[in-house]
């Protein structure tokens, strides 16, 4: 989503951060008017109570800040559906309350977007409020979308408030960021959320807020352990009944568990191959809901091993619908009940297999959600696992590619961590495992397709280094392990895959210098690409494929000056990102394309002299920087920063020196500081940095770009 304004409040208790806006003191009937629009109703309500109920710890309350005295309640809060009388002038009642509101907070969504009832409240009460009162409450839909073509149905901002207003009341073209909170399912979490809009209010930090829900959480939970233990000697009672009743009910289960086992084994299977999402949940649920009537520490360790199947298959299916919540809280439930087998039989090779992959689940889904401690956590345990099932089983060719996969899996976190030394040793250990295995079995596709992988993985993180010899070398074996494999086999996915490896070596080649070799692997792949394409048109990921690489081969021959088949390219890459853009959910990769198109259109306009079309791309690159959001922060950064530096590029080329210089300060200050770069970030970071005459600074970063032999130019 685009760069929020963060709600932050103060650096400390009392004392407002410098450059903070400041609210004025009013003496309002309202502390804040709730505008929204009504098919927003249900988070509507939610807000509003949790809003008229929230008790401001005492510890604040009465404090001057930046917004005045902090009350001990916010309260009242005005919604139209509430607080309007039914004989009332709508309009003019409408505009007294807003006019006797401290704070004006905005539902946002895409219906709001478009709901001129919502736009006009803003409007009025910008026309005599400071910017700093208005806060937004994202619900849905992306903010500034809008700037993105194809994407306006998505902008959740209405026009009042993607704009600032004069000291007149009249609406200029300057871009307003408002402070934000994100209440999206992906975003912060509804009451973290919850716990920013109440900090802008308040003028106040949020962690302080933090910590006061902590301590009450805390409160909470001391009482419900009273009240458990209450509980638990009365309950103890009937726990005798229950051990009589256990041993009766232990015949009857032999004879269910039997069913359980079919259900899980050869029925699940047969159902597996059809895609049938509901049949396979129904499986899981009724064994499930056999197990929930039976106590789970009395279960025998093939019912506890059972019981695992069943809710690792639902979790299975929950991420396959795309309940993602639902799934990892299942893999967790499945974990416990592995661990438990594996405590019970910590030599049981199948019962340690069935706990890794619990594990493994953990640490994925920790991945996706950008929680890396834990991700690390959790594929390290994995790691550890593996090599625990060989240790019991050597020969075992499963659990030795066990040992592949979690090596590799451990390395894609590290690499996402950028630690990327550490990513090469476990990529390198994934390499010879597989290398080994395939050895023993060169027949077997699944064994050097995996070879393949790890040639890629490793190659990668090589580069990251800045060892490309040896990323080169391994680039060079995996585009041919992939091509050797699709043309034995004609298979689809190993072309696929080798549109990527060509495309990536292609890059390696380029960013070394050698613009021919690069242009050899990219036609590659441009060709690879438009043959799948030939056979499925509507294939998103061959077109995507196809795109990505047109637009990273235009970049690279316009930065060696060959524009028109630079143009070339970019036009069908873009044409290509329209389409993809303009489906149902589109995804970020497509964005991160869409961008490169800006990238690229902004350079050939550049060079053609026509210097506002330029300027219009550039900052169309910004706006689909702040989009195009990934797991890696870091990337994303970059890619805003390079954004920025093609703005002050063309600022200075119009002869404007002082918009250069603050283009170029705002790239150079979105690059965060002492993280591990990969070598065209450092080249960026040096060329952002010798623009604002910090040439000294970027002097180490040079010597560290030609000890790698980089000669790509930005």
């Amino acid at each position: 989503m685009a760069k929020l304004a963060q709600i932050s409040g103060f650096e400390r208790s009392g004392e407002p951060e410098s450059g903070a806006q400041r609210a004025p003191r009013l003496r309002t009937r309202y502390y804040a008017f709730l505008s929204y629009s009504h098919k927003d109703k249900e988070l509507a309500d939610w807000l509003h109570r949790e809003l008229e109920r929230f008790r401001v710890p005492s510890t604040l309350a009465g404090k001057l800040t930046a917004n005045g005295v902090v009350p001990r309640r916010l309260t009242p809060i005005f919604r139209d559906e509430q607080d309007l009388s039914a004989g009332g002038d709508l309009a003019e009642e409408i505009k007294a309350a807003l006019a006797a509101s401290q704070f004006l907070v905005v539902l946002c969504s895409p219906t709001a977007a478009t709901s001129r009832w919502t736009n006009a409240e803003i409007e009025s009460f910008k026309r005599t409020r400071p910017e700093g009162c208005v806060l937004a409450a994202v619900a849905a839909g992306e903010p500034f979308a809008s700037d993105m073509p194809g994407h306006e149905s998505e902008e959740c901002f209405p026009p009042a408030l993607r704009f600032k207003y004069d000291r007149r009341g009249h609406q200029t073209s300057k871009r307003a960021e408002p402070l934000a909170a994100d209440f999206r399912e992906t975003g912060e979490g509804q009451r973290m959320a919850f716990l920013k809009l109440v900090a802008g209010m308040l003028g106040v930090g949020l962690d302080e807020l933090v910590r006061r829900e902590q301590t009450r959480r805390h409160r909470r939970m001391a009482w419900l352990a009273a009240a458990s233990l209450a509980g638990m000697a009365v309950t103890s009672t009937l726990a005798v009944a229950a051990f009589q009743a256990r041993n009766e009910a232990r015949e009857q289960r032999r004879e269910a568990e039997g069913l359980v086992a079919f259900m899980l084994g050869d029925l699940k299977d047969k159902l597996e191959p059809i895609g049938r999402l509901d049949a396979l949940d129904g499986v899981g649920s009724r064994v499930l809901a056999y197990y929930s009537k039976q106590d789970a520490s009395e279960l025998t360790d093939a019912a506890l091993s059972q019981r695992a199947k069943a809710l690792s298959l639902m979790a299975q299916v929950a991420n396959s619908r795309g309940d993602s919540k639902t799934a990892l809280n299942l893999y967790r439930q499945a974990m416990s009940g592995t661990a438990e087998a594996v405590r019970r039989n910590p030599t049981d090779a199948q019962a340690i297999f069935d706990h890794a992959q619990n594990v493994f689940y953990i640490g994925q889904f920790a991945q996706k959600g950008g929680d890396l401690p834990t991700a690390e956590a959790s594929m390290r345990e994995y790691q550890r696992l593996a090599r625990q099932m060989v240790g019991l089983q050597p020969d075992n060719m499963k659990y030795r590619m066990e040992v592949q996969y979690a090596d590799t899996d451990l390395g894609v976190v590290l690499s996402n961590q950028r630690r990327y030394p550490e990513a090469v040793a476990q990529f390198d250990d994934a390499l010879s495992t597989m290398e080994a295995i395939s050895t023993a079995d060169p027949a077997n596709k699944s064994y050097r397709q995996s070879v393949a992988e790890s040639l890629t993985w490793l190659g990668d993180a090589e580069r990251s280094t800045g060892n490309y010899g040896r990323a080169i070398a391994l680039r060079q074996r995996a585009v041919a392990s992939y091509n050797q494999l699709y043309s034995q086999t004609h298979d689809v996915r190993f072309r696929e895959r080798l549109i990527a490896a060509e495309r990536a070596l292609g890059y390696m080649y380029a960013e070394r210098g050698q613009v021919e070799l690069a242009a050899q692997q990219y036609n590659a792949a441009i060709a690879d690409a438009d043959a799948l394409t030939a056979v499925e048109p509507h294939n998103a990921v061959w077109l995507d494929n196809g795109a990505r690489s047109r637009i990273s081969f235009a970049r690279v021959l316009l930065a060696t000056g060959n524009t028109r088949l630079a143009a070339e390219q970019a036009s069908v890459a873009c044409q290509t990102y329209r389409e993809l853009l303009s489906r149902p959910a589109p995804k970020s990769e497509w964005r991160k394309g869409w961008y490169g198109c800006a990238i690229v259109q902004s350079g050939l306009a550049s060079a053609a002299g026509q210097k506002d079309q330029a300027l219009a791309a550039a900052q169309q690159a910004i706006t689909a920087a702040r989009l195009a959001k990934t797991s890696d922060k870091v990337e994303d950064s970059f890619r805003l920063a390079r954004a920025y530096r093609m703005v002050g590029d063309i600022q200075r080329d119009r002869g404007d020196l002082a918009a250069a210089r603050t283009a170029w300060a705002s790239g150079l200050a979105v690059i965060p500081n002492g993280i591990p770069e990969q070598p065209d970030e450092i080249a960026e970071h040096v060329a952002i940095m010798e623009r604002l005459g910090r040439s000294a600074e970027a002097q180490p970063l040079n010597a560290k770009l030609n000890s790698m032999g980089y000669r790509l130019s930005v």
